[in-house]
C-alpha cells in the first residue's frame, strides 16, 4: 500500500476541467480519503428548507481534485472503492419538473431521512442503506462541464453500483487526471427517478491505480462479480447502443471469439440497465458477468 491522503471538504470544485488547480498529488497506487459534502453542499437542514430557497451555485459539489503522478492521456484511472462511510442524516426532495413523474407536482418537497444502525428510517420503514458515490470523474481534454452532468469523464454516473468494493475505471484525458469525487447516497435505486437518492455527506476511501494496459472511451465498472460498461448521452437509445458497443469492442480486442457468437452471448448472459434518468444526460450500463469473461480470457 502506498502513502495515505486525506482530502477535505475545503478542497471541492463544481465543475470538471483541466484548469482546476489540485488539492493534492498522490503516486499510483496511494490511498486517498475524500470526506464529501451532499450534493446541495449540505444547505438543506429542516423540511422547511426548500430547492428553490438554495445557493444553486453550491450544488454537487466534489472533493478534489487529485492529480495522479504519471497519469497520461490515454491512460485509465483506476479508483477503487475501499469503503463509504455516510453521515446519520440524509435528504430527499423532489418536486415540479423533476423526473418522470415531475409534472404531477406544482411545488417542491423535501424529506429529511435518519441513517442509523445501517438503516435509512422511512416513515416506519427501516431499509438497509447500501452506500454509493454518485460523482466520480476527471477533467475533460478542453472545457468545463459542470458535477451535476455525466459524460465520458465521468462525473454525475449516479450508478448505484460504485459502492464499497467496486473497481471504477476512468479514461485519463489531461496529464494528472485530475479525479474528484462527491455526491454519496445512503441508497438509492435504479433511475433515480425523484430526482435523488438519499443524499448525504460523508467519507470515501480510495486506492487510485494508473493502468497503461488500458484504453477506454467511457467510465467502465467492476462490481460484486460484474462488468459494466457505462454511457451517459440525450436519450436511452443512444446510451444503450454505445454501452453495448463499449463492451463488444473491449472483449474483441482481448479474445479470439467471433463477432456473431459474441453478440449472442451478450444477448443470453449481458443485461442492459438504467443507471439514472434525472440529470441533463441519461446513464445506462450494459454488464457481463467477470466469471464469463474470464472464461474467455478477458482479464481486467
Amino acid at each position: 500500500m502506498g502513502v495515505r491522503h486525506f482530502v477535505d471538504t475545503q478542497k471541492k470544485v463544481f465543475a470538471f476541467s483541466p484548469d482546476n488547480a489540485p488539492a493534492v498529488s498522490v503516486n499510483s497506487g496511494d490511498e486517498v480519503v475524500f470526506e464529501t459534502l451532499d450534493c446541495f453542499s449540505n444547505q438543506i437542514k429542516t423540511c422547511e428548507d426548500k430547492l428553490e430557497s438554495l445557493d444553486w451555485n453550491q450544488v454537487n459539489p466534489a472533493t478534489g481534485p487529485v492529480f495522479v503522478n504519471g497519469a497520461e492521456p490515454g491512460d485509465v484511472l483506476e479508483i477503487q472503492i475501499v469503503d463509504i462511510k455516510v453521515n446519520n442524516q440524509g435528504v430527499m426532495a423532489t418536486g415540479k419538473g423533476l423526473g418522470p413523474l415531475g409534472g404531477k407536482f406544482e411545488g417542491y418537497y423535501t424529506k429529511i431521512v435518519k441513517v442509523e444502525n445501517s438503516k435509512a428510517i422511512f416513515n416506519d420503514l427501516e431499509l438497509d442503506i447500501e452506500p454509493m458515490v454518485g460523482v466520480i470523474g476527471v477533467a475533460p481534454k478542453e472545457g468545463t462541464i459542470n458535477c451535476g452532468t455525466p459524460g465520458s469523464h465521468g462525473g454525475n454516473l449516479d450508478t448505484r453500483y460504485i459502492k464499497k468494493g467496486a473497481r471504477v475505471f476512468l479514461p485519463v484525458f489531461v496529464k494528472g487526471g485530475l479525479l474528484a469525487l462527491g455526491d454519496l447516497h445512503a441508497l438509492m435505486g435504479d433511475g433515480e427517478v425523484c430526482g435523488t437518492g438519499i443524499e448525504v455527506a460523508g467519507e470515501v476511501r480510495t486506492v487510485v491505480r494508473v493502468r497503461k494496459n488500458l484504453s477506454l472511451k467511457n467510465p467502465m465498472v467492476v462490481s460484486e462479480g460484474i462488468v459494466f460498461t457505462l454511457v451517459s448521452s440525450k436519450t436511452l437509445d443512444e446510451a444503450v447502443k454505445e454501452a453495448v458497443g463499449d463492451m463488444f469492442e473491449f472483449v474483441m480486442s482481448r479474445t479470439n471469439i467471433s463477432p456473431e457468437e459474441l453478440v449472442m452471448l451478450f444477448s443470453i448472459v449481458g443485461n442492459t440497465e438504467i443507471s439514472q434518468v434525472v440529470d441533463p444526460l441519461v446513464t445506462t450500463r450494459f454488464s457481463m458477468p467477470v466469471d464469463i469473461l474470464e472464461r474467455l480470457g478477458v482479464s481486467i
